[in-house]
């Protein structure tokens, strides 16, 4: 299946909480948008990796993606080497997607900067033809490099290239977080409670969001950042 659009997140979640309102603007333009978590998140301090991947199938279904799947890589202790970047080519050469977006540049959780710097580098040996990959299919695949990378924005506060304005999709971005029932806030709950798992973390999140939409006189916005300039080929697109 060939993607417009491929996200990669080191966790479940990662993405709903970084770029789920622009996934969500994209598939309502009729855009096919993929998402790849590498890891089930088994490391956090509340729910299980198993209850993790039940969680990121039903948040699949409310951001209408064409494909979900979960690399099965070690949380916390996966690596920016040989094996995990071949496995990330396969994936990239398999969807073709033109556009890439992967988790922040550095973050307060090591593993978003250090996936972010594997989707990097795998995004260009990607398009190396000598770099041979075989699909799950057994077929040998052809090199194929994403147009663009970006990077969602997370927890620290990174000055974004460009914002997208979410304002229409907000509700739906929070039901897609609030999929992850086992990872925030509930008052009923019997876990200890987590960085994230805290009453006032999802105010953050919209407080984030409502002070990207600000910069471009919208309600609420997505931050991103460009791996290169972006081109623009008529002004008017600036409007």
């Amino acid at each position: 299946m060939k993607l417009d659009i491929l996200v990669m997140a080191v966790h479940p979640d990662d993405a709903e909480l970084g770029c789920a309102g622009t996934i969500l603007k994209h598939v309502a333009q009729g855009l096919k948008v993929g998402l790849v978590d590498f890891t089930s998140g088994e490391l956090g301090t509340r729910g299980s990796g198993e209850l993790r991947l039940k969680e990121a199938a039903e948040s699949a279904k409310v951001l209408g993606l064409a494909a979900r799947e979960n690399l099965g890589f070690r949380d916390g202790f996966f690596k920016n080497d040989e094996a995990h970047q071949l496995k990330l080519i396969e994936v990239i050469r398999r969807y073709q997607p033109e556009i890439l977006i992967g988790n922040a540049y550095e973050d307060r959780h090591p593993d978003h900067g250090r996936a972010s710097a594997l989707t990097t580098e795998a995004c260009f040996y990607s398009g190396l033809r000598r770099i041979e990959t075989v699909s799950i299919h057994g077929e040998k695949q052809e090199a194929w490099r994403p147009k663009q990378v970006l990077h969602y924005i997370q927890d620290r506060y990174l000055e974004p290239d460009f914002v997208v304005d979410i304002s229409e999709f907000w509700e739906k971005k929070v039901e897609s977080i609030r999929a992850f029932k086992s990872q925030f806030f509930d008052p009923n709950s019997t876990e200890p409670e987590s960085y994230i798992a805290n009453p006032q973390f999802l105010d953050f999140i919209e407080g984030r969001a409502r002070d990207m939409g600000h910069k471009i006189g919208a309600t609420f916005g997505e931050g991103f950042l460009s791996e290169k300039k972006m081109q623009v080929k008529d002004l008017r697109n600036l409007l």
